[in-house]
């Protein structure tokens, strides 16, 4: 499958409160710039008729609807936190649909996460038209889906470990802070990077926009997106130009191309 050309939709590109923000009456939040609304951090790649999500967190459902995705072939999850996972139990939507167990992909502490939330969908007798779930352990080894090489990337989310990932030449990556040095490897000859500027100033567990550029240009990636943006960051009618020309801002519904 190598050099099959692919697409990437963008789900949601915002930060674990979306934008706008609940109560919150800021210039971002009370914008009418449809760039300016954000829903949890998805993303969507798609092979022809063929769809995979990365994270399904809690407008998941919203998502689907919005980008008419009729079938879905696997969930792949970055980690356990709330706003990555909390949308899990509609994938029985396609359960129904495409009469089949929803194949799901995360490490040791999304499953036991998962199998917490959404114990009824793991019990032994099962309540009728509860999630079917078909759920595979990954690691920070490559593994294949459907002959689609996934290449696990493995970023540090203050001092939780959590995986981005890199597929042909794009490498998607949320909720980092910082990479090692024989991680940032796995990403190196990547021709487009997203990854995560929650806002300007200083995170504990976030790159800020300087330490995103920063980074952006240290793996010399030839166009890049930023996402897992909080409405801290401003506009973007505003931020755009601030930018440099071969680094754009994310937004829901963009879609860019990518190849295998």
């Amino acid at each position: 499958m190598a050099g099959q050309p692919f697409t990437v939709t963008f789900l949601g590109t915002g930060t674990s409160q979306g934008v706008p923000v609940i109560a919150c009456d800021c210039p971002v939040c009370t914008s009418t710039d449809p760039r300016d609304k954000r829903l949890r951090c998805a993303v969507l790649l798609s092979f022809g008729d063929k769809h995979y999500v990365i994270d399904a967190g809690p407008d998941f459902r919203q998502q689907m609807l919005r980008a008419q995705v009729k079938t879905l072939e696997a969930v792949l999850f970055t980690h356990e936190h709330k706003d990555h996972v909390a949308g899990l139990d509609d994938v029985r939507a396609y359960n129904f649909s495409m009469k089949r167990d929803m194949r799901i992909y995360g490490n040791t502490r999304v499953e036991e996460t998962l199998k917490r939330d959404f114990h009824y969908a793991f019990a032994e007798v099962k309540y009728p038209g509860v999630p079917r779930l078909d759920f595979t352990e990954i690691d920070t080894r490559a593994f294949e889906v459907d002959g689609i090489r996934f290449q696990p990337v493995e970023v540090m989310h203050y001092k939780l470990p959590v995986l981005g990932f890199r597929v042909g030449d794009l490498t998607y990556i949320t909720d980092a802070k910082t990479i090692s040095e024989e991680e940032k490897a796995k990403i190196r000859g990547s021709k487009t990077l997203v990854i995560n500027a929650l806002r300007k100033e200083e995170h504990i567990s976030h790159l800020n926009l300087d330490q995103a550029l920063a980074l952006i240009e240290e793996l010399e990636v030839e166009t890049a997106y930023l996402t897992h943006l909080s409405h801290l960051m401003g506009l973007h009618a505003d931020l755009v130009p601030q930018l440099p020309p071969h680094v754009h801002l994310a937004y829901d519904g963009l879609q860019i191309p990518a190849t295998l």
